[in-house]
């Protein structure tokens, strides 16, 4: 933010993962000009597909109404400040449906309750199976004392990629889907095809294949997670 700063730079925070997260007290999705909100049917609060676009700077706000009217300027008419309206840039259709919109909007409401549920399946996983991790080389998510998650997700970092394979398959063999996280961008076609190249990102490329994503969702509690837990200390990497 510092460099950003100084060089005059906007930031523009990808906030897919982190709603109502906080990084030294300050809510994630306020350091930037604007930040990208995820409604995805992964996230924590989903609609199925959308977002958000939190604006923090209050120049952008004309603008940014503008193009989600389809590059009209329909707001003024419907405040009553011009008499009709018209095409004045850039825009298109990016509203939600309003069944799509009251479906998220009720889960924000109960949005202590759901992130509570899932503080407790984190943290349920954190504590069973810190010993089985410290016995097979398998890492545990660590959240800095100056942060607070979301808890969106619960991975583990397997010690190789062979061993994050046969922990999938002894997952899935007994009914239970783990998948692995990203591929980082420069290893993607896309990003090959702009320049980017194999090895230019080894700290990415090296997580990226030995990553596991843990299930966590509403609702994941009792059983259905003790089988999980089970399941996982019955694996040797």
């Amino acid at each position: 933010m510092d460099i950003a700063a100084r060089r005059g730079i906007p930031v523009v925070e990808d906030n897919a993962h982190g709603l109502f997260a906080r990084y030294r007290g300050r809510m994630l999705g306020t350091f930037g000009v604007f930040a990208a909100q995820s409604f995805h049917e992964t996230k924590n609060f989903s609609c199925g597909e959308g977002g958000a676009l939190l604006i923090n700077d209050a120049t952008y706000v004309e603008r940014a109404e503008i193009v989600r009217q389809k590059g009209t300027d329909r707001g003024r008419l419907l405040r009553g400040q011009v008499d009709k309206y018209t095409w004045v840039d850039i825009g298109s259709s990016y509203s939600i449906s309003d069944l799509l919109a009251a479906f998220l909007y009720a889960q924000l409401e109960q949005r202590e309750m759901i992130q509570n549920a899932r503080r407790d399946i984190w943290q349920r996983y954190a504590q069973e199976l810190h010993d089985w991790a410290a016995n097979n080389g398998v890492r545990l998510p660590v959240v800095p004392e100056h942060c607070e998650q979301p808890y969106h997700i619960f991975y583990l970092l397997l010690p190789s990629l062979d061993a994050r394979q046969r922990l999938i398959d002894h997952l899935r063999q007994r009914g239970i889907l783990s998948v692995f996280h990203y591929l980082p961008l420069n290893t993607s076609s896309m990003g090959q095809r702009l320049g980017a190249k194999v090895g230019e990102c080894p700290v990415a490329e090296d997580a990226s294949e030995r990553l596991l994503r843990l299930p966590l969702y509403l609702g994941f509690v009792g059983p259905e997670q003790d089988r999980v837990l089970r399941t996982l200390r019955e694996f040797a990497v």
